[in-house]
């Protein structure tokens, strides 16, 4: 089992798994009120430099709930904010803190820190991977189908850390992705080989149609990701047809689910309609960052 968490690619299916049944054991004892607090004394210090809701939240309150306490720190009030090597504050953290989440923009620069910092690091979003939330939409997944390993699933829309990260769970887990992007919008290319290379089931296409054919599961994010803004207007212009809709449903599995990782742009990557509709569980998945996460930090930090 690895020190840190920084991509799903790090981690074996059973290592993972067992992060699932931890999941459901905390779930069920918060649900009854039951003191879980495996991480008491501890501190996870946590550093932004993009902007969270949910992030923040859920890694806070589950500190708060494991008995330990969270440090939040803005990057740009830390003396990283003024140039300090990555690897200094790296090495001061690891000795004031008991674990550490980073959220920034270079998958590389939460590697060095991990790299340097000996105590556990989580990555909390980089531009290239965002495995925390790909564990909860995976356990909530697991709490509605036992078979969820077996699933069609389906990504339509940029080909971002979102869709990077299905494709290395679909090289761990073993089920069917297929990945709709329009041309020149498709997932980092080293990910997709290195997928492949182990054996994952994939299918990039250019039709969202053909992604959604049948599918059990149909995932979107925001067509511009945090510091794409000035690519808005070009970007809406490239991914229209892109749109988790009605339409889109309908050649899915009856059964199927939606999926989006928030904020949302409703009538944008998806219609409010589906949000709010039937073949939703949105807002099951948002929670479920919460729950997964402290199974993380339990695992990683518990003494």
């Amino acid at each position: 089992m690895n020190k840190d968490f920084l991509a799903l690619s790090d981690w074996s299916l059973e290592d993972l798994e067992t992060i699932f049944t931890l999941t459901r054991e905390l779930k069920e004892k918060q649900k009854e009120g039951t003191p879980h607090k495996l991480l008491e004394g501890q501190t996870l210090g946590m550093i932004f430099e993009k902007s969270s809701t949910r992030t923040r939240v859920s890694f806070e309150v589950g500190m708060f709930q494991l008995g330990g306490h969270a440090l939040f720190l803005h990057s740009g009030t830390t003396q990283m904010g003024r140039g300090e090597p990555i690897k200094d504050t790296a090495r001061v953290m690891a000795r004031y803190c008991d674990g550490i989440v980073i959220r920034t923009y270079s998958h590389q620069a939460v590697e060095e820190f991990a790299e340097h910092c000996y105590v556990p690091v989580v990555n909390g979003l980089t531009d290239l991977y965002h495995p925390c939330q790909l564990m909860a939409d995976l356990y909530t997944l697991s709490e509605l189908k036992e078979d969820y390993r077996n699933l069609k699933y389906c990504w339509v829309g940029d080909g971002n850390n979102m869709a990077n990260s299905w494709i290395n769970a679909a090289a761990v887990f073993g089920f069917e992705l297929r990945v709709a992007t329009p041309k020149g919008y498709e997932p980092d290319a080293d990910t997709v080989e290195r997928a492949e290379r182990a054996g994952a089931k994939l299918l990039l296409t250019n039709d969202p149609r053909e992604a959604a054919d049948k599918a059990d599961v149909l995932n979107t994010d925001v067509w511009a990701s945090m510091g794409q803004e000035a690519e808005q207007k070009e970007r809406k212009k490239a991914f229209a047809g892109f749109q988790i809709n009605a339409e889109l449903i309908e050649l899915a599995d009856p059964e199927s689910v939606v999926m989006h990782c928030l904020p949302a742009h409703r009538n944008e990557e998806i219609t409010d309609e589906v949000i709010e509709g039937t073949h939703s569980i949105i807002f099951d998945e948002a929670e479920n960052r919460l729950h997964v996460q402290k199974a993380i930090l339990a695992t990683l930090m518990a003494r």
